[in-house]
């Protein structure tokens, strides 16, 4: 033995050593490759076995593990059966005689290591492997040893990876189902012996009555049978150490099998019983006061430990609760299931003289919380259109704990939760009544009181007046998804609002409209606190109390406008008459609060508090602003009802709103308040549209702002804002009023002008562009471009789904600036950010007004740009310029696409020289690359170029298919096609995942609309390479998310020619696969049923990649120079 136990010391040193903080990373690396060599040398476990039972360096114990592990999932084919003999007896008797003094970690290790045996050679080898398992969970002694070998097996073998055939996975999962009855039968005998035997039933008096533990009404009526009250209502018993841990093994071992076992009746009432008897764990404050009041650690383990049973018991619950497919038979053990666990939410929300509910749930463990919300959700969202036809279950209480049980969750987190399960039942609700209009009355009166109390409730926790203390605990400063937390907040709690409002809306406006009321009689109200100091205005309120009143009051009311705005889209389209009058108090209580804001400049004003009530104020302004921009369709509808008879009302609300928003469009104001204005302004000109819009002097005055030169610029996005409302007005066409009385000419004149005076230095570039520029000046240029051609842009864009008249005259207007813009391009095409600002603009034209600008100037422009976009400025571009570089070519590529994607003979012409640009000079720069850039719309414009101008390809004759009887077409351009086809298969064979997903899908696309995959020349020169690329990607797992797809799409081009497939291409495929030898390529072969429907087909291509993947696996795994027979 001295070697082997030489070899031990010499291990045990070499792992101190590795692990020792003072060794480089040199020698860590000499010393893996020795533990690495010896470990694939053949009979390398026998050291190993020795040293488990010989060390207690926990390193050297995990290294020999690791060996074995290997051994057996690695090389196990190529081990002599004597070997594998000895392995199997030897390593079970270890466990057997060191599980009690091993650690945890390697303890579990050596479990894994023999149930990989299993998984190997259970049962024709290995034959007692379960019954082992067995006997070890009804010894006493061994149980915890038992159950851990059990959930290992559960979790190795009943979802394999895939270093197993199918056939074998299959195999396996038989074996298991054969013995879920008897494992179930040993869980629920333990975790039921367990709690009788601590059960302290005979030695307690009843419940005082003012305890108020009895359970009530609604329990008898949740569980149908006194009994099970009675039972459910046993105090919970105390358990020692030991009989804890087994409890949370056997939870634990169900909560896996759980997962992938059918529900069926194995799962038997007795069971479901006792998981709900630990479930109660998790709402026993009790355990955790012991520990408290006792102080010691010990005691506050355990209560720990306790909370964890009630975990681990909703974990199983939940598995069960996660499944949509429900047997008949099994309906019944589902209600009991409900019914089991609304006792337990009715005892966690139950009120006492000690407890508020909150401080309850305070008590609760976080995870378990957490656990009970998952149960809800399921429960709503899988569960709750079954279980609410039973007469017996009452669904409204359930909804009363529900309420109770969301409103005193002590975590954010936790609160918008249960608002995401109030939002599934809301949705159920509307479904439902949508399907059912018979008794939609019936369902209302069953639900009303419930959604009246939730709306009060969730307005009322949005504002500070009545949840301060949690709110200011919201964070609005950092973002996180474009969104702070507060602003998450307050939307989630909205959609709640609005759902109810879309089922409810009277009593929804009836709710919120009188807090708004409150709030804003505040905000109104300050205009007698405004006194004229020597430097303005100042706000007359210093008091610190009132300065915080104010400060809710006004955060609040911001809150009730974005409220109030959401709801404007329930008061239009068939319901406007029916609700005109309370929409009509909103329009004119918000126009007014507009208009009352701007007047008295309260954005401007000096506080008492300034950091905190400007920002208030200017926020309450806003808000309104964006409300009433929120009802711009209602005005809208209004407008189309009253045009003809009295339209007074509709002017002064339009005219006041004005008069609210010209004061706000000026430099001097903040940025946030000014957008909106500018936003409202854009409404009212795009979606309101009156005739009179352009004779109101508050609009005059802003075009004359806009078009004076000498005024101060406003930001760029307000500028542009306010020039798209001004250009609207001019351009789009009046509602309600027939062509003749569009005064089109007037507009057209006026709208000439705004441009003419928008671009007038723009224009004068043109002449001084064609001279060397001086840095100084170049920047001064970049600036007017940037910020001509973004209103440009911004023009074209909000017209472009408009009627022809008013893109006519858009054109019109802009020509010269196009013109212009073409001249200055080639000045420009080394300046990669102007380039980009250029191309931006022209593809916006091709997008918007390619009819208007005529065909001859497209050509100068797509001649112009295929003229500069050379091969040296491509590589110049994709290669030195970085991303900005790659967007100006992306955005060339785009507008390609635009020319491409035209229907008629007009830009057909340019396909040749597009398709050699595409092929000859950017494919090549970027076809090596691994970077995404350009890539994703090169391939688009070749799908386009495929897609729409198929004709160009395929010339097929309705007489030739007629003679025939099959259309063999005529090719045409056979090289450029065959050229794209190739650099397609070639993005299969690259790692980034969503080019190769865009791709796949253009091909099927052109396959499902032009029969790509059926054309001779696919047919006879392509078909089967892409099938091969196809396969190769899936045996390579490169790109696994896209399994399905793949699979779908080797059956498409399979389906061409099924024959060839199986004669043929299958063969061929198997006979060229390395790694695997003829006896197994049969196999492989044989296995692959000739099935043709897709499902089947599909099922065949992941069995085969599997096996083709595992026969690899072991061949590598084989000692050098084995024979197989």
């Amino acid at each position: 033995m001295a070697s082997e136990e030489a070899s031990l010391r010499a291990l045990e040193s070499l792992m101190t050593e590795f692990f020792h903080n003072c060794t480089t990373n040199e020698r860590k690396r000499e010393i893996e490759e020795l533990l690495n060599n010896f470990a694939q040398q053949i009979g390398a476990w026998r050291f190993c076995l020795y040293f488990l039972s010989s060390t207690r360096n926990d390193y050297v114990m995990m290294y020999s593990l690791t060996v074995f592990e290997n051994l057996i999932n690695k090389m196990w084919l190529g081990v002599p059966s004597q070997d594998k003999m000895e392995i199997r007896s030897c390593l079970p008797k270890l466990l057997l005689a060191h599980h009690k003094t091993l650690p945890y970690f390697i303890r579990n290790k050596l479990c894994k290591v023999i149930v990989d045996i299993g998984r190997q050679d259970w049962p024709m080898f290995y034959h007692d492997f379960f019954t082992n398992i067995l006997q070890l969970i009804q010894s006493p002694v061994t149980t915890p040893l038992g159950l851990i070998m059990l959930k290992t097996t559960s979790e190795e073998l009943a979802c394999p990876r895939e270093d197993l055939s199918v056939a074998r996975k299959e195999e396996l999962r038989k074996l298991l189902l054969d013995q879920v009855q008897t494992v179930l039968g040993l869980l629920t005998g333990i975790l039921e012996s367990i709690w009788d035997k601590h059960s302290v039933t005979a030695a307690t008096p009843p419940p005082s009555p003012s305890s108020g533990e009895s359970g009530g009404d609604l329990l008898s009526s949740l569980l149908q049978s006194p009994s099970a009250a009675k039972l459910l209502n046993q105090p919970i018993p105390i358990l020692d150490t030991e009989s804890e841990y087994i409890c949370s093994l056997a939870l634990e071992c169900l909560a896996h099998l759980f997962s992938w076992i059918p529900l069926s009746a194995s799962i038997t009432p007795s069971l479901l019983t006792t998981i709900f008897h630990f479930a109660r764990f998790g709402c026993d404050t009790r355990a955790r006061k012991m520990s408290s009041v006792n102080g010691s650690s010990q005691n506050s383990v355990l209560g720990q430990e306790r909370g964890r049973l009630g975990i681990l018991a909703m974990s199983c619950i939940n598995e069960l609760m996660s499944k949509n497919c429900v047997p008949m038979e099994f309906e019944e053990y589902l209600l009991r299931m409900f019914q089991q666990t609304f006792y337990l939410l009715q005892k966690i929300t139950k009120e006492n003289n000690a407890h508020t509910v909150k401080s309850r749930l305070e008590e609760l463990d976080e995870s378990y919380i957490e656990k009970f919300t998952d149960f809800l959700r399921l429960f709503v969202s899988v569960h709750l259109r079954r279980i609410e036809s039973y007469s017996q279950f009452p669904v409204v209480e359930f909804l009363a704990l529900l309420f109770k049980y969301t409103f005193h969750q002590p975590t954010h987190e936790g609160y918008f939760s249960c608002l995401d399960i109030w939002t599934l039942f809301l949705d159920y609700l509307t479904s439902k009544i949508k399907s059912r209009l018979a008794d939609k009355e019936a369902v209302f009166n069953r639900y009303e009181d419930a959604l009246v109390l939730l709306l009060t409730e969730v307005l009322n926790r949005i504002q500070f007046r009545y949840n301060q203390a949690q709110l200011e605990e919201l964070d609005d400063e950092t973002l996180d998804d474009d969104q702070t937390e507060w602003q998450r907040y307050l939307r989630q709690s909205l959609e709640v609002v609005a759902k109810v409002m879309e089922l409810l809306p009277t009593h929804a406006f009836s709710t919120l409209f009188p807090v708004l009321q409150d709030n804003l009689e505040v905000y109104l109200g300050l205009q007698q606190f405004v006194v004229t100091s020597g430097t303005g205005h100042r706000l007359n309120i210093t008091a610190e109390n009132d300065c915080r009143r104010l400060h809710c009051s006004l955060r609040d009311l911001s809150s009730l406008l974005q409220a109030v705005g959401r709801l404007a889209e329930y008061f239009i389209g068939d319901v406007f008459a029916a609700r005109f009058n309370d929409a009509l108090t909103v329009v004119e209580r918000l126009v007014k609060v507009t208009l009352y804001g701007s007047q008295i400049k309260l954005y401007n004003i000096e506080t008492a508090v300034p950091s905190v009530l400007k920002p208030d104020l200017i926020d309450v302004h806003a808000q309104s602003l964006a409300a009433l921009q929120a009802y711009s369709h209602w005005l809208a509808q209004f407008y189309s009802e009253v045009h003809r008879q009295n339209p007074e009302q509709f002017i002064s609300l339009v005219s006041t709103a004005l008069e609210a928003i010209t004061p706000l469009i000026s430099s001097k104001v903040q940025e946030k308040l000014l957008l909106s204005a500018c936003h409202l302004l854009v409404s009212l000109a795009t979606t309101v549209r009156p005739v009179f819009l352009i004779r109101i002097p508050a609009v005059q005055k802003v075009f004359n702002r806009i078009t004076d030169t000498s005024a101060q610029r406003l930001p760029d996005k307000a500028q542009v804002l306010v020039c798209r409302a001004l250009s609207n007005v001019l351009l789009l066409p009046w509602p309600n009023l027939p062509e003749s009385e569009q005064q089109w000419a007037v507009r057209s004149t006026n709208h000439a002008s705004l441009i003419s005076a928008l671009t007038r230095e723009y224009r004068h570039l043109k002449s001084s562009a064609i001279l060397p520029q001086r840095k100084v000046r170049l920047e001064d240029t970049k600036v007017i471009i940037h910020q001509t051609l973004s209103i440009l842009e911004d023009t074209v864009e909000s017209i472009s789904g408009e009627s022809t008249k008013s893109r006519q005259i858009c054109y019109q207007s802009l020509q010269e600036s196009v013109q212009v813009s073409l001249a200055l391009f080639p000045a420009f095409i080394h300046q990669s950010d102007v380039t980009d600002e250029m191309l931006s603009f022209f593809l916006t034209l091709f997008q918007g007004l390619r009819v208007q600008m005529g065909v001859p100037f497209t050509e100068q422009i797509i001649q112009t740009f295929l003229n500069m976009f050379t091969r040296e400025q491509l590589a110049e571009s994709i290669l030195h310029e970085g991303s900005t570089g790659c967007r100006v070519v992306e955005k060339f590529l785009k507008i390609l696409q635009v020319v491409v994607q035209e229907p008629g003979q007009v830009f057909k012409p340019f396909l040749p020289s597009i398709i050699s640009l595409c092929m000859e000079q950017v494919y090549p720069i970027i076809a090596e690359r691994s970077s995404p850039d350009v890539k994703a719309e090169l391939f688009e414009l070749l799908f386009q170029v495929l897609h729409h101008n198929w004709r160009y390809f395929f010339k097929s004759s309705v007489l030739a298919s007629v003679q025939r009887g099959i259309a063999e077409e005529q090719m045409e351009n056979e090289a450029q096609f065959s050229a794209i086809m190739q650099a397609f298969g070639q993005s299969f064979l690259q790692p980034d995942i969503h080019l190769f997903k865009q791709n796949l899908f253009y091909l099927e696309t052109l396959n499902t609309k032009q029969k790509l995959y059926h054309k001779k020349i696919f047919r006879t020169t392509m078909l089967f390479q892409f099938v091969n690329v196809l396969l190769q990607v899936l045996v390579h797992k490169s790109h696994d998310l896209l399994q399905e797809e793949i699979g779908i799409a080797i059956y498409n081009m399979a389906s061409v020619d099924f024959d060839s497939f199986y004669s043929a291409f299958l063969t061929e495929f198997l006979a060229s696969c390395d790694g695997v030898d003829s006896n197994q390529k049969n196999v492989l072969g044989r296995n692959f049923k000739m099935d043709r429907d897709l499902p089947s087909f599909t099922q065949n291509v992941h069995r085969l990649v599997n096996d083709l993947r595992y026969y690899r696996l072991c061949n590598d795994s084989l000692p050098p120079g084995t024979v197989k027979l």
